[in-house]
């Protein structure tokens, strides 16, 4: 008899968690969304504009942050890659920070016959509202 009370108990108990459980978590989870595109420039001479440009999900500009362009009077300048990769982990670092995840990142670039061109990267942002 005391192991039936025990079972009945247990069965009820279960039946009790899994309850409130559907009940709570039948609430629909939604994502909205963020992207930054980074418009890094090949025009020397520091000509060109290199940005990030930081849209939400509306589409609505936030933000803009200048880069370096790539190439100097003389040829590719790795201190102005450098400087654009720390401001780019910097703003990928600062949006993980609260609370967004980098879903996909896609790449281009457009390439002109006079060396001049551009690269662009966009980064896709999701967070759980």
């Amino acid at each position: 008899m005391k192991k039936t009370i025990i079972l009945a108990s247990t069965i009820l108990g279960v039946f009790a968690l899994l309850s409130v459980m559907a009940f709570t978590n039948n609430k629909a989870a939604s994502k909205k969304y963020m992207q930054f595109t980074t418009v890094e420039s090949e025009v020397p001479g520091g000509l060109g504009r290199s940005r990030i440009i930081t849209t939400d999900e509306t589409g609505s500009k936030i933000e803009e942050i200048d880069l370096k362009n790539f190439y100097s009077l003389v040829g590719i300048n790795f201190d102005n890659i450098r400087n654009n990769d720390q401001v780019i982990t910097k703003q990928i670092t600062d949006l993980t920070s609260k609370g967004w995840k980098l879903e996909h990142i896609t790449t281009g670039v457009e390439s002109g016959m006079d060396k001049t061109g551009l690269f662009v990267t966009r980064y896709l942002f999701s967070k759980e509202e």
